[in-house]
């Protein structure tokens, strides 16, 4: 096969065919009959993954291989990736709810291209090759059944849909599948969602479907996987906050943007690769003590960014041991005075007819030191909440809204680190 001829073509192409099953022949003719690339025919992610899949499986035409799932095998894959599991368990319900009357499988899988969850249904006599794929444990990696969604969106990281033939080996052509990825906050690719149907057409969206209940799921793990941070929910509408389409962003103790989600990255920009360059206020506008006051309030409040473009944010302080201040808010007066709970209040009216006043013009805001971290923030609540009670851990918690335990850790671990420090010398 001509592969480096691939790019040019040097006789005259049919230019339209008049269905898609046409123009997927025509592209395969193309592609491993003549070494031309299809431009056109089908779509770039295709193109790039034949290529991968010539250099590894030789024979388009050979059975593929689904290895049976040892008990050992299966318990490890699931042990895994319990929380990717956890934080998607809602939404897979929810979707396998949607689609109870087609026959869609939803099938998750984990980074590698191994599944994690598969619909849990009993294929039908037209459905052979599902009877083997959809089983916990199986490995549908690109470079196990070739061409397919969710083997492309483990290799390359994007979303992305393949139709019938566009698969590699001829024995998957009756298959329709779309998957789009699930990232960690490391950036990481932690899952793949797919939806996958064998011998008939979608009769919806596919596309769209899978990726709003991956953008989901991703939103879930972010918040899940994210200790001593500050989650910041934002949009330029109030009424898109606790949606898929709401911005988020994790601020770390230091101070800097740690993770953005993709709603996040696009108000603000991309997550810049060098740690340096993350610095808060100058991706936002706004000070770590400006935004760790946001938590005093419940509803969403106006916050114009660094690029002047307003916004609607809430803010949320996750401890490393799950911890929430969310209402541990030092109010202001005397050093040493009492720390106050200050309760949820109805602000959702208000702040959506624009009747909230802006951040850094709100006068009842308690002033923090102005290089103030998440971590000595929440030390100071709790010592102050310490001293209010006299020592008394018990009441401290109970006015801080955290269990007693969660603080005598807290306490255990500052106490470890102070020892570990050197003394000062005067």
């Amino acid at each position: 096969m001509a592969f480096e001829r691939l790019g040019t073509a040097t006789t005259p192409r049919q230019l339209f065919s008049s269905t898609p099953a046409q123009r997927v022949a025509l592209a395969r003719q193309q592609f491993f009959e003549e070494g031309v690339r299809p431009s056109g025919l089908v779509g770039e992610a295709v193109i790039q993954s034949w290529l991968r899949c010539t250099r590894n499986h030789s024979d388009r035409q050979r059975i593929v291989p689904f290895d049976a799932v040892t008990p050992s095998r299966l318990h490890a894959t699931l042990g895994r990736n319990r929380e990717l599991l956890e934080v998607a368990r809602q939404e897979l319900a929810s979707m396998e709810g949607a689609l109870a009357g087609t026959d869609c499988r939803v099938i998750l899988t984990d980074g590698e291209g191994v599944v994690v969850h598969v619909t849990h249904q009993p294929a039908a006599a037209h459905q052979p090759v599902l009877r083997k794929t959809a089983r916990v444990g199986v490995n549908i990696s690109e470079r196990m059944v070739g061409t397919t969604a969710p083997g492309i969106v483990a290799t390359t990281g994007q979303a992305c849909t393949v139709d019938g033939a566009e698969h590699y080996f001829d024995v998957l052509s009756q298959m329709q599948c779309a998957a789009a990825p699930i990232r960690d906050v490391a950036g990481r690719l932690a899952g793949v969602l797919d939806i996958t149907m064998e011998a008939r057409r979608f009769g919806f969206d596919a596309a769209s479907m899978v990726a709003l209940y991956a953008t989901t799921i991703e939103n879930r793990l972010l918040q899940a996987q994210s200790r001593d941070h500050l989650i910041l929910r934002f949009q330029a509408s109030p009424t898109l906050l606790g949606t898929p389409m709401e911005a988020l962003a994790g601020v770390a103790p230091d101070g800097t943007i740690a993770w953005l989600n993709g709603a996040g990255a696009r108000l603000i920009g991309r997550l810049p690769e060098e740690a340096c360059e993350r610095d808060v206020e100058s991706m936002l506008g706004h000070d770590l003590a400006s935004l760790l006051r946001l938590q005093r309030r419940e509803a969403a409040q106006p916050l114009r960014l660094a690029s002047g473009l307003g916004v609607w944010v809430q803010a949320r302080l996750k401890a490393a041991d799950g911890a929430d201040f969310r209402h541990a808010v030092a109010m202001a007066g005397e050093t040493g005075a009492a720390l106050s709970i200050e309760p949820a209040t109805a602000l959702g009216a208000s702040a959506a007819a624009g009747g909230a006043e802006p951040l850094v013009s709100d006068p009842m805001q308690a002033e923090a030191p102005h290089g103030e971290t998440l971590r000595e923030h929440s030390r100071k609540l709790i010592e102050d909440a310490l001293a209010a009670q006299g020592g008394n851990v018990s009441q401290a918690a109970r006015q801080l809204g955290v269990s007693r335990g969660t603080l005598y850790r807290r306490l255990r671990g500052w106490r470890e680190e102070d020892k570990g420090r050197p003394h000062e010398v005067g």
